[in-house]
């Protein structure tokens, strides 16, 4: 019987006036009767006879007290006792052994005081002789490592210690998800310091002698409530990540151009309007987000950025773009949700490279006919715009695969035209292109990016290029463009060959992008090989192409290489040598199975070769490969998959969706990578 039932049958008995008391010794603690209890019974009555209920009534025995049963409340303050007893003895030596403690999500409202002489040798350790030493050699001093790596988050933490100063040789501190309000200015005597994770907590300001830490890389200050960062930030001379968004910033400081060896800059979620001029001084910065604040407008020499891949301005004021001249690198622009009402012809040729262009939300009332000279771009959204028409020259993006219009409205199209998605809408304007008059020429043309471009290229498809020794059209290919871009694209113009002149003049402009996508050749262009020591990206997808020549083996700074969609079933033994390839895509051809000659490529990274006929996999060939970290086999034919590929652990991204096999079962197959390679390495025979 637990307390509560023992507790309610007391309060029964003595309500309806029972003579028996559970604290007699007539009962157990069980409830049932004693053996005194039968004695007595058989004494007070010589018939046997039960005992008369008008017997006398015992004086009542004063209930027994109820055990004490108050605990610790689940919320309440922690004492400094409960906070040292976190740091428990088997922690604090494998902290002594390794240099890391994690203490994170423990509660605690105070950092064990012992925390901060864990660097120093403990009374054990002095004690011991050698022979004690011998017999536990891992606790020996000489095993012992100082800590580097603290991790302190998701705790209570108000306030840090000044002994904090005697963790120098720490490299990382992790105080994210606290409570802090403050840090002690002898935190800028830790000066192995790398990384500091201060997000999620509520401080305002920093002790200016943390801008005095000479190696720290890292520093996250995100979700707390700083209205300013203070110009002492621009100390910090080695700093390459700074996150400060989500807090209260108003602008920022003077100075802050600085920092010339960050990289990613995250300032979202504030209220900056202007950014400081020096800014464009950050000329390695890849990573700019500005989202979520109350920008006008961006610095017109933005293109000082040579190296910014990635630009978030989404959710601003901003009005106009500047042209981004020089920023060549740039992948991805996000600008939604501002007031920006038409796009820079200059924006269009300047940013060759660009692969994602978000305009969404805005007040553009059209789309100039330059767009077309984004010839890399992937993904493009002008929904919930003004626009009304859209430009055929939309339809020379060979790499357009996402096209969103939605919330226009665009009279040229139907409706149902632009509910079928992006392959229809870019068939409609192609046609369109091919259906104007050829003889007006001009930008209207609609199949290129300009009168003279578009004319060239019209004499050059219905020439058919099948000699190099004719005349060149006039002014093609277009040298400035050529010169700033250096990249040399044609696109669905249904070239069969190109002459040599054309590679060139390209190679005296010094293009290191050459992009024939979209067209129908059956080999590579033989004048490819006057650029051979200048290419280092190539993209000859969506063609015919059956067979590739021996001279590829020439090209001696390629990174990039694109041969999806055609019709190859092998690749020569001289394709070994491209010791500069990085990424390789040969997707959708006929290989039956993973070309001998790519098991040399030591530097690739990346290898596509999904939806072709390939039926077995050479583990030890890809064994070889020791930087290949993405394999993608979708769509083929392979019917067994060796558990051995499971100990392959330099590969991060598998995908083998599609193929005949029976195991790894779907189920785990949708999991990721992780889990594949996990169930690979449990079937591995003993």
């Amino acid at each position: 019987m637990n307390f509560n039932n023992y507790t309610n049958a007391l309060d029964a008995l003595e309500t309806f006036g029972g003579g028996y008391e559970l604290g007699h010794s007539y009962f157990t603690h069980y409830g049932c009767p004693s053996d005194d209890m039968s004695e007595e019974k058989g004494r007070g009555s010589a018939s046997g006879s039960r005992i008369p209920r008008s017997s006398p009534r015992q004086r009542p025995i004063p209930p027994r007290p109820r055990p004490n049963c108050s605990f610790q409340p689940v919320f309440h303050e922690r004492s400094a006792r409960e906070d040292d007893a976190v740091l428990t003895q088997q922690l604090w030596k494998l902290a002594r052994r390794s240099g890391t403690l994690n203490l994170s999500n423990k509660g605690l409202s105070r950092v064990p005081e012992r925390l901060y002489d864990i660097n120093q040798a403990d009374e054990d350790s002095k004690a011991a002789n050698l022979e004690q030493l011998r017999i536990k050699e891992e606790d020996a001093w000489w095993n012992q490592v100082p800590l580097i790596n603290l991790d302190l988050s998701s705790n209570t933490l108000s306030r840090l210690s000044p002994k904090i100063e005697n963790l120098m040789t720490l490299t990382v501190l992790t105080l994210h998800d606290n409570a802090l309000v403050e840090l002690p200015r002898q935190i800028g005597k830790l000066e192995k310091l790398t990384r500091l994770n201060l997000s999620h907590n509520k401080l305002s300001q920093l002790p200016s002698e943390l801008f005095t830490l000479p190696v720290l890389n890292h520093l996250n200050i995100s979700y707390n409530e700083f209205n300013e960062l203070s110009p002492d930030v621009s100390d910090l001379h080695m700093l390459d990540f700074l996150d400060a968004s989500h807090n209260n910033l108003q602008s920022l400081p003077g100075g802050i151009g600085f920092l010339v060896r960050i990289t990613k800059l995250l300032l979202s979620y504030n209220h900056i309007k202007e950014l400081p001029p020096d800014i464009v001084n950050m000329r390695i910065l890849e990573k700019l987000d500005l989202m979520q604040n109350d920008l006008i407008n961006l610095p017109d020499d933005m293109g000082l950025i040579r190296k910014l891949k990635c630009l978030y301005i989404q959710h601003n004021d901003i009005k106009e773009l500047p042209e981004f001249e020089g920023n060549e690198a740039l992948t991805e622009m996000h600008a939604s949700n501002n007031y920006i009402t038409s796009i820079p012809k200059g924006l269009c040729s300047n940013l060759p490279h660009l692969k994602l262009l978000d305009l969404r939300d805005n007040q553009i009332t059209e789309l100039p006919d330059e767009i077309c000279l984004l010839r890399n771009l992937h993904r493009l959204d002008i929904s919930n715009n003004s626009i009304s028409v859209l430009p055929v020259t939309l339809s020379s993006l060979a790499h357009l695969v996402n096209l969103q219009v939605e919330g226009n409205l665009i009279k040229t199209i139907r409706r149902d035209i632009i509910q079928c998605g992006t392959t229809r809408i870019l068939k409609v304007l192609h046609d369109r292109a091919q259906a104007q008059p050829r003889e007006k020429g001009g930008a209207d043309d609609g199949s290129g990016s300009g009168g003279s471009l578009t004319e060239s290229m019209d004499a050059l498809r219905l020439g058919g290029c099948q000699t190099n020794d004719g005349p060149m059209p006039e002014n093609f290919p277009d040298r400035y463009k050529l010169r700033h871009t250096h990249t040399l694209a044609v696109n669905l113009e249904e070239l069969t060959n190109v002459p040599d002149q054309v590679f060139e003049i390209a190679r005296a402009e010094n293009v290191n992008v050459v992009d024939f996508a979209r067209n129908k050749l059956g080999t590579l262009p033989n004048g490819l090989q006057y650029m051979r020591d200048l290419v280092t990206e190539l993209v000859l997808s969506h063609n015919l192409i059956s067979f590739v020549p021996p001279f590829i083996s020439q090209f001696t700074r390629i990174t990039f290489l694109n041969l999806s969609n055609n019709l190859l079933k092998e690749l020569p033994k001289e394709f070994g040598v491209l010791n500069t390839l990085r990424e390789l895509n040969i997707a959708n051809n006929r290989f039956e199975c993973i070309p001998s000659c790519l098991y040399e490529l030591q530097r690739l990274e990346v290898l596509v070769a999904s939806d072709n006929h390939i039926k077995v996999l050479n583990i030890s060939g890809l064994k070889a490969m020791s930087r290949l970290a993405t394999l993608d086999l979708r769509n083929n034919d392979i019917e067994f998959i060796p558990p051995i590929l499971g100990n392959l652990t330099n590969i991060t991204h598998l995908e083998l969706i599609g193929n005949p096999f029976r195991q790894p079962r779907h189920q785990i197959l949708i999991k990721g990578t992780e889990s594949i390679m996990s169930y690979l390495r449990d079937r591995i025979p003993i």
